[in-house]
């Protein structure tokens, strides 16, 4: 059976403890291990790990050793409580052993639980549990979290829901980040305000909404987005010497002006920039304006196309410096 949308989400958070098994597969590894991890919990309890009621199979072990699926399957537990056989990873290599699992399934033994990358349509493995008449397939997209999902992570973190406003941010956030981060993002906030039952305020969220991890590439960045062409090259040449690539600095600079970008043309009125950072770029956005960061995300574009070119013979650094100044030298205009 297929499960979608609401009915998936309703499923990961209340496990079936009878059905078979379910199979969860996407294109994002992250987003997948999020409702593996989500649906497992609920199914076995923060326990049932530590009481060896579940069994954890790479996908490559299973292809080496075939029985070991429906040994765990089969294997009578010493503590009482749902078991589950995870195989994490699986692919179409694994299919026959997995859908020979599910057809030797009976009730009492372990549920299998497969999480897979992006599957087709046609993919056997996909077909078997789609088909069967008592375990599940979900396909994880790349959507952001839900409005419900947020709300039932606040819940879970233990932090006192916020008002419409504050819950707009957080959506913004979660459109922002990739699943992983923003799940750590909520991690932090639970620890702020851990003992505060108040609810949670827009302050709360930008003091832990993450910032860039290269703090150093952020100063570069926030200098040619205040369009000081002549402190480019100082700043440009202390991150050479600490070991800071030419890509990295040109995928920082499209995180960046992406940024700006999204908050220049921002109506909302929750521009969705985060960070210590956010007032001076939230100014940059303001200066900047729609037109000029549409040009430089083509700049950038350009650039980091003519890194990747075999072809390339100018130094890579020199490149992005040239980038770089281009775009502050458009900023100041």
């Amino acid at each position: 059976m297929k499960l979608a949308g609401a009915q998936a989400n309703g499923y990961f958070a209340k496990p079936d403890p009878n059905s078979t098994g379910i199979l969860i597969y996407g294109a994002d590894a992250m987003r997948v291990a999020l409702k593996r991890q989500q649906m497992l919990k609920a199914l076995i309890g923060d326990k049932g790990e530590e009481e060896m009621r579940l069994t954890r199979i790479p996908a490559a072990d299973l292809r080496k050793d075939p029985a070991m699926l429906l040994d765990a399957v089969k294997a009578i537990g010493f503590f009482p409580g749902p078991r589950a056989a995870f195989v994490e990873d699986a692919n179409e290599n694994n299919a026959e052993t997995i859908i020979a699992a599910l057809a030797d399934w009976q009730a009492g033994d372990a549920q299998i639980i497969v999480s897979a990358g992006a599957l087709k349509p046609t993919s056997k493995l996909r077909k078997a549990f789609e088909s069967h008449k008592s375990a599940l397939a979900v396909g994880i997209y790349d959507n952001p979290p839900t409005r419900d999902e947020i709300e039932s992570a606040l819940r879970e973190a233990g932090v006192t829901a916020p008002d419409r406003a504050v819950m707009d941010m957080l959506n913004d956030l979660a459109r922002d980040l990739d699943p992983g981060d923003f799940r750590q993002t909520l991690e932090k906030i639970s620890l702020y305000k851990h003992g505060d039952s108040t609810p949670l305020t827009a302050e709360d969220i930008v003091a832990n909404a993450p910032t860039s991890t290269e703090a150093d590439v952020d100063d570069v960045l926030l200098v040619v987005g205040d369009g000081r062409a002549a402190d480019i090259g100082p700043v440009m040449r202390k991150l050479q010497a600490q070991g800071v690539t030419a890509v990295t600095l040109c995928i920082g600079a499209m995180r960046h002006f992406r940024s700006l970008h999204r908050a220049a043309v921002d109506t909302s009125g929750r521009p969705p920039i985060w960070g210590p950072n956010r007032d001076r770029m939230l100014a940059q956005a303001r200066n900047w304006g729609p037109a000029k960061l549409e040009t430089a995300l083509t700049v950038l574009t350009d650039t980091d196309l003519a890194l990747r070119s075999a072809g390339q013979h100018a130094p890579a650094m020199a490149l992005v410096e040239r980038a770089f100044i281009r775009l502050a030298m458009l900023g100041a205009r």
